[in-house]
């Protein structure tokens, strides 16, 4: 397990790096920001529920860090919401899925955008899935490095 949170710490540093390049912006803001004590790895577990229609194993939302990188398993049930219909993610335990959070969102001012996604749960199989979350340090000032920025500049700092 630990050699997975650093593969996908690495991986995650890397590809904010290459991101920030399309900008023009600071390559090292998210080495700087990134740090290893602020991001973090969760193991997620849906059981099996016999009536899948009326529960969520996970609800519908957006991630609120710069990216997440998950890792399901072949059960399958994340969904992805497009032009107001849910997709499928068809499961494959040999791919990553990189989301985009709500941060890189406001940092990218918009070109980047956060997907809402969610986890339906299945009636015979549980499902696990493994998430890094690459989060800035509370005291990070979030702002576009473009103007005019869409989004004010913020920080958790005292929130």
């Amino acid at each position: 397990m630990e050699q997975f949170a650093t593969t996908v710490a690495n991986l995650a540093q890397r590809l904010a790096e290459i991101l920030a390049e399309k900008f023009d912006c600071k390559s090292d803001f998210f080495k700087q920001n990134c740090l290893a004590n602020t991001c973090y790895l969760r193991m997620n577990r849906y059981p099996p529920c016999p009536i899948p229609s009326e529960v969520f194993g996970l609800m519908p939302h957006t991630d609120s860090d710069f990216l997440t990188i998950l890792h399901q398993d072949e059960v399958g049930g994340l969904q992805l919401v497009k032009d107001g219909k849910w997709f499928a993610v068809k499961p494959n335990p040999e791919a990553l899925i990189i989301n985009i959070g709500d941060l890189f969102q406001a940092w990218s001012n918009d070109i980047y955008k956060s997907v809402q996604h969610r986890v339906v749960t299945n009636p015979r199989v549980e499902r696990f899935s493994t998430a890094y979350f690459f989060c800035p340090s509370y005291d990070t000032v979030i702002q576009s490095c473009y103007e005019p920025s869409v989004y004010k500049k913020f920080s958790f700092k005292g929130i």
